[in-house]
């Protein structure tokens, strides 16, 4: 049984900085795209950032050069690290795997997911 546990999330003000973390149960980030995604209250789940298993990331638009995604496979870890926070970036954050390698911010391209953690800015 997979699992994937998130941790770091919490509440902070604008302007402040938060890191999110994300283990495996399992060997699964392997060779498959891994992620962040996340949903706030009345909408849809949308990805963050996306890293493939060379390290190469991608970012949502507004994300980019506020939030850094990285990657420990040796420790089957995910990392996002997310700087000038803004309130918009309030939701559930989830990391997840995909079913393949290449970098996709389309929910439905993921695997396995998380519990989500709570990020909260205000």
């Amino acid at each position: 049984h997979v699992q994937l546990v998130e941790s770091g999330g919490g509440s902070v003000q604008a302007g402040g900085s938060l890191r999110l973390s994300c283990g495996a149960s399992g060997s699964i980030y392997g060779d498959a795209c891994v992620g962040w995604l996340r949903q706030a209250p009345g909408k849809e789940r949308e990805g963050v950032a996306a890293i493939d298993s060379d390290g190469i990331a991608s970012y949502a638009d507004s994300e980019k050069g506020r939030f850094t995604v990285s990657r420990d496979n040796a420790n089957n870890t995910l990392y996002l690290e997310m700087n000038s926070l803004k309130p918009e970036d309030t939701a559930v954050y989830y990391c997840a795997a995909g079913f393949s390698g290449y970098r996709t911010f389309t929910p439905s391209n993921y695997k396995y997911w998380g519990q989500g953690t709570q990020v909260t800015v205000s």
